[in-house]
């Protein structure tokens, strides 16, 4: 039965911007209230049952990261950690979630067991205060039920316990909804249905990060506008497995690709109508990628040469990481001053084009026009991505401001 239930929830989350608000606003209570109605109801019907706990390393220093593993950034970062250090020891933790994508972890604990079982919470609080170092992403609750869900109360113990703690925000669980659509024309919250949501969150989470004065760090540059006082701790893409000997613009039509992970934050609806006449001539054929793995991904990047990546945040992120790392020629909206923090922490220019749906036909149409210098463009991306987004840029962050701080 359970699994039934399972590969239904797995549905109705991978189709569920296209699901009926009311169906939206009931999963969201779910994950919101696992205490109520239909929070206890959805544990049930999923199974719950056991989950092992994570394993504590030995060592000097053994850091654990949790809980949200978002694009498998945390089992990277655990991995950075370990190759830049020889006496440290890291794992990951990941919430399994129905109609998630399928990333890399230390260890990987479903949603209801998370959600119900006392059994686990106990556990998981066990072996993770033997830890020396504990990085909390997304301010997520580590331990389930154990301290009633509370962020607060598990740093308290935590500390209590002797493990220093940091903080590493992800995007919407601190991006103020308000500030940033003053900041870009194109943000998506205006019209995102869940925005009166996100803003709560963000704010409560802020105010959190403002009381427990923990060290912060972000993985996009564009979260220190929300958050000042935080450090940037870049998002780690494996080079070696997008890295490709394809070309770029080397004759016919050009291959571009959207990969369309979350359509509203990316803006990807204003894509084809911006590319319509390159595409009605035929100089550019266009595809949008929804669904796939991340094991397809290097396959799918090689086979294009142009990668648009989105337009309504202001930044990057994993996927046009993945995208430089494969030589492509990236384009998105980045804002002036992320480009300018990103220069400033690595002494490098960010090379994606710029461009928004207003200037995306003219953009590319430019790029067609002088395949020379659009190929200089695409082949400055796997250096980038080498020198600031393959871990030991990432892992000296940690390392130098919280693990073993600099004098």
């Amino acid at each position: 039965m359970s699994g039934l239930v399972t590969r239904a929830v797995d549905w109705l989350m991978r189709h569920r911007s296209s699901l009926p608000a009311w169906v939206n606003r009931l999963m969201a209570s779910a994950a919101r209230n696992p205490d109520g109605v239909v929070g206890r109801l959805s544990s049930l019907l999923l199974g719950g049952g056991a989950g092992a706990p994570t394993e504590v390393p030995t060592g000097g220093f053994r850091v654990f990261i949790g809980p949200t593993n978002y694009s498998g950034q945390g089992y990277r970062w655990a991995r950075a950690l370990e190759a830049a250090d020889a006496g440290l020891a890291a794992r990951n933790m990941a919430v399994s979630l129905p109609g998630g994508f399928d990333f890399p972890a230390d260890s990987s604990v479903a949603i209801a067991v998370v959600n119900a079982s006392s059994r686990w919470g106990e556990a998981q609080w066990e072996a993770v205060s033997q830890f020396t170092h504990v990085l909390v992403e997304a301010e997520r609750p580590l331990f389930g039920r154990r301290f009633s869900r509370s962020v607060a109360a598990e740093v308290e113990a935590l500390t209590s316990a002797g493990v220093s703690v940091a903080f590493l925000a992800h995007g919407t669980d601190v991006r103020d909804p308000d500030r940033h659509a003053a900041r870009t024309p194109w943000s998506p919250y205006p019209e995102d249905p869940r925005t009166d949501v996100l803003r709560e969150d963000a704010r409560a989470n802020l105010e959190l990060l403002r009381r427990l004065d923990r060290p912060v760090f972000v993985s996009t540059p564009d979260l220190l506008f929300d958050v000042p006082t935080a450090i940037w701790c870049p998002v780690v893409t494996d080079v070696a497995a997008f890295a490709t000997d394809a070309g770029v613009l080397d004759g016919g039509p050009a291959r571009i690709i959207h990969a369309s992970s979350a359509p509203v934050q990316k803006g990807s609806h204003l894509i084809a109508p911006a590319l319509a006449p390159l595409l009605e001539s035929g100089r550019a054929v266009y595809e949008t990628v929804t669904g796939a793995t991340a094991d397809e991904m290097p396959a799918r990047f090689a086979s294009a040469d142009i990668v648009i990546d989105q337009f309504r945040i202001g930044s990057y992120g994993v996927a046009a990481c993945e995208a430089m790392a494969a030589g492509r020629i990236v384009l998105g909206h980045v804002l002036p001053d992320v480009r300018d923090e990103v220069e400033r922490a690595t002494g490098l220019q960010l090379p994606i084009v710029q461009a928004t749906p207003d200037t995306l036909g003219d953009v590319v149409s430019g790029l067609l026009a002088d395949p020379v210098a659009a190929r200089e463009v695409a082949a400055a991306g796997p250096a980038f991505v080498q020198a600031v987004h393959s871990g030991p840029f990432s892992a000296r962050v940690l390392l130098d401001d919280w693990i073993r701080p600099r004098a």
